[in-house]
Protein backbone atom coordinates (compact mmCIF):
# COMPACT_ATOMS: atom_id res chain seq x y z
CA UNK A 1 0.00 0.00 0.00
CA UNK A 2 1.44 3.40 -1.09
CA UNK A 3 2.13 5.93 2.02
CA UNK A 4 0.11 8.81 1.74
CA UNK A 5 1.68 12.19 2.95
CA UNK A 6 -0.67 14.60 4.23
CA UNK A 7 0.00 18.61 4.14
CA UNK A 8 0.71 20.52 7.37
CA UNK A 9 -3.33 22.37 6.39
CA UNK A 10 -4.40 18.93 6.89
CA UNK A 11 -3.16 18.01 9.71
CA UNK A 12 -3.63 20.81 11.44
CA UNK A 13 -7.69 20.76 10.08
CA UNK A 14 -8.13 17.12 11.65
CA UNK A 15 -6.59 18.65 14.38
CA UNK A 16 -8.61 21.23 14.91
CA UNK A 17 -11.70 19.29 14.14
CA UNK A 18 -11.01 17.13 17.12
CA UNK A 19 -10.46 19.85 19.04
CA UNK A 20 -13.71 21.11 18.67
CA UNK A 21 -15.34 18.25 19.58
CA UNK A 22 -15.49 15.56 16.69
CA UNK A 23 -14.54 11.94 17.34
CA UNK A 24 -10.90 11.20 16.52
CA UNK A 25 -12.77 7.69 15.23
CA UNK A 26 -14.49 9.28 12.25
CA UNK A 27 -11.51 11.67 11.60
CA UNK A 28 -8.97 8.87 11.27
CA UNK A 29 -11.88 7.27 8.94
CA UNK A 30 -12.39 10.16 6.48
CA UNK A 31 -8.12 10.26 6.35
CA UNK A 32 -7.88 6.63 5.80
CA UNK A 33 -5.30 6.63 9.12
CA UNK A 34 -4.38 4.35 11.96
CA UNK A 35 -5.64 5.99 15.36
CA UNK A 36 -1.72 5.66 16.36
CA UNK A 37 -1.13 8.23 13.40
CA UNK A 38 -3.60 10.90 14.49
CA UNK A 39 -2.42 10.37 18.25
CA UNK A 40 1.37 10.96 17.57
CA UNK A 41 -0.02 13.89 15.45
CA UNK A 42 -1.70 15.38 17.88
CA UNK A 43 1.21 14.50 20.45
CA UNK A 44 3.53 16.17 18.55
CA UNK A 45 1.45 19.42 16.44
CA UNK A 46 -0.97 19.96 19.41
CA UNK A 47 -0.96 23.72 19.86
CA UNK A 48 0.98 24.86 16.95
CA UNK A 49 -0.43 26.66 14.04
CA UNK A 50 0.59 26.08 10.39
CA UNK A 51 3.53 28.06 10.57
CA UNK A 52 4.69 26.56 13.24
CA UNK A 53 4.56 23.04 11.52
CA UNK A 54 6.49 24.12 8.41
CA UNK A 55 9.54 25.34 10.77
CA UNK A 56 9.73 22.35 12.95
CA UNK A 57 9.92 20.53 9.38
CA UNK A 58 12.55 23.10 8.05
CA UNK A 59 14.91 22.89 11.27
CA UNK A 60 14.62 18.94 11.04
CA UNK A 61 15.78 18.89 7.15
CA UNK A 62 18.08 21.27 8.17
CA UNK A 63 18.97 18.96 11.77
CA UNK A 64 19.70 15.97 8.90
CA UNK A 65 21.67 17.57 6.50
CA UNK A 66 23.83 19.26 9.42
CA UNK A 67 24.46 15.66 10.83
CA UNK A 68 25.44 14.68 7.32
CA UNK A 69 27.79 17.13 7.06
CA UNK A 70 29.54 16.22 10.38
CA UNK A 71 29.73 13.16 9.91
CA UNK A 72 31.81 13.62 6.37
CA UNK A 73 34.11 15.73 8.33
CA UNK A 74 34.38 13.82 11.17
CA UNK A 75 35.82 10.88 8.41
CA UNK A 76 38.20 13.12 6.58
CA UNK A 77 39.43 14.22 10.00
CA UNK A 78 40.06 10.46 10.76
CA UNK A 79 41.37 9.99 7.76
CA UNK A 80 43.89 12.65 7.54
CA UNK A 81 45.07 12.17 11.15
CA UNK A 82 45.82 8.04 10.28
CA UNK A 83 47.83 9.39 6.83
CA UNK A 84 49.52 12.35 9.32
CA UNK A 85 50.09 9.60 11.79
CA UNK A 86 52.32 7.09 9.61
CA UNK A 87 55.91 7.39 9.28
CA UNK A 88 57.58 7.15 5.61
Amino acid sequence: MKKQKFSETQILKALKEYEVGKNAMDICRELGIHNATFYAWNKKYSGMEGNDIKRLKELKEENRRLKKMYAELAMDHSVLKDVISKKF
